[in-house]
């Protein structure tokens, strides 16, 4: 899926200014909804961690045999469906609907880079600029400068930010040891890097955690051999920890953007599920569809 011209007004710095707006108001955790728990459960997360969530943020929901019929089939053990059933975590009739408010009203600032009506043909995707074209400007570089780590003879030191100034694609990957499909996607994402990266250095992939401790995504990060730069943990309050707040709405996820930080194409659930290997066939056509016009011109 690539966003089209109209779409592409939505760009980074909008984005930006939105979740400045959104990281006052959400900084206090939510109640869980049904959905998200469901989503939870799907994205990795066990039974008695969900429990552990719901231990402080509660349920906002009505529990009914649809529910736990769905909750069921992503995965919840019987511990998490009787809790849920017994009412523990249950809030009262108006704290529901006021945590419904606010849901929605996060839900509806951080849908709008997004959540665009689907055309009725298929959007090509733009090609990268010319030499003769004037550069983009560099948002990209001034959000993830002095933000970022990599793996460097076996040891994770901070990153050289100059090997940024040359990147025109950044392929945002967000993700956490503790989800198995994260897990089960990153070799196949390393393949994919170790391959074409070489021949079309003006792409990048940066990971953002979603971990829970410095330790655990640095682990994540060793024993999977990234290749590719990371945001620091302690950087995940400063501007380009902002990003993950209003793209990712689950784990594992790509966001592919360009230099001006405008969305390409990312993956997504839903009816219209785009999945990552999806983003990354989008990707090789616009890194083919720049190595032609690039041969075209010295031809």
């Amino acid at each position: 899926m690539f966003c089209s011209e109209d779409e592409a007004m939505r760009c980074f710095g909008t984005i930006l200014f939105i979740l400045a707006t959104i990281s006052c108001a959400v900084a206090v955790a939510l109640p869980l909804t049904a959905k998200e728990i469901g989503l939870m459960l799907r994205s990795g997360y066990s039974s008695d961690a969900v429990v552990r969530e719901l231990s402080t943020r509660k349920f906002a929901d009505t529990f009914d045999a649809d529910v736990e019929k769905q909750l069921t089939q992503s995965g919840a053990k019987p511990a998490l469906i009787e809790a849920l059933r017994s009412g523990t975590y249950q809030l009262s009739a108006s704290e529901i609907a006021e945590a419904k408010m606010k849901l929605a009203a996060k839900e509806q600032i951080t849908a709008k880079p997004f959540d665009q009506p689907a055309s009725t043909e298929e959007t090509k995707p733009s090609p990268p600029a010319t030499e003769q074209s004037a550069p983009p400007p560099d948002n990209m570089l001034q959000h993830l400068k002095d933000s970022l780590i990599c793996i460097h003879h076996g040891s994770l030191v901070r990153c050289d930010d100059d090997a940024l100034e040359n990147k025109r694609l950044f392929l945002l990957f967000f993700s956490a040891t503790w989800s198995a499909p994260a897990r089960k996607f990153t070799p196949q994402l390393v393949e994919y890097y170790n391959r074409v990266a070489p021949e079309h250095p003006e792409f990048e992939v940066v990971f953002f955690s979603a971990d829970r401790s410095q330790y655990a995504m640095e682990t994540y990060m060793m024993q999977s051999s990234m290749p590719w730069p990371a945001l620091g943990y302690d950087k995940r309050s400063g501007p380009a920890g902002d990003i993950e707040k209003g793209l990712v709405h689950e784990i594992p996820s790509l966001v592919l953007v360009d230099g001006r930080g405008k969305v390409l194409s990312y993956s997504h659930g839903g009816d219209n599920e785009v999945l990552p290997e999806k983003v990354l066939s989008d990707l090789d056509q616009i890194l083919a569809h720049g190595a032609a016009a690039t041969a075209a011109q010295k031809n």
